[in-house]
């Protein structure tokens, strides 16, 4: 089991900048890939960004590339999304989510393990 705990969402305007934190715990953390993904009132779950186990490799969503950034720390148990330049459209409930493969995956349902969610909201 992993257990995942967001934090850092909250209201901003737009083309401001937000940090999102994701704490794990349980099991080794270096050994799951780990993505964003975000969740809109009446849309479905979409893939933000995800990284890889340990060599640092990335992934992002072309609606957030060159905006977000995903990073992790697996000294700390922890991954980021550093949000700029942040769109109303970016508006959503963020998960962080971790997978116990080697590949990284754009699929929600590729993921095992997922946090509860903090809530982004941008403002025009």
């Amino acid at each position: 089991q992993v257990q995942l705990v967001e934090s850092g969402g909250g209201l901003v305007q737009a083309g401001g900048s937000l940090r999102l934190s994701c704490a794990a715990s349980g099991r080794t953390f270096s050994h799951y890939v780990m993505g964003w993904f975000r969740q809109a009132p009446g849309k479905e779950r979409e893939f933000v960004a995800a990284i890889s186990r340990s060599t640092g490799s990335t992934q992002y969503a072309d609606y957030v590339k060159g905006r977000f950034t995903i990073s992790r720390d697996n000294a700390k148990n922890t991954v980021y999304l550093q949000m700029n330049s942040l769109k109303p459209e970016d508006t959503a409930v963020y998960y962080c989510a971790a997978d116990y493969r080697m590949i990284i995956s754009t699929l929600p349902s590729r993921y095992d393990y997922w946090g509860q969610g903090t809530q982004v909201t941008v403002s025009s």
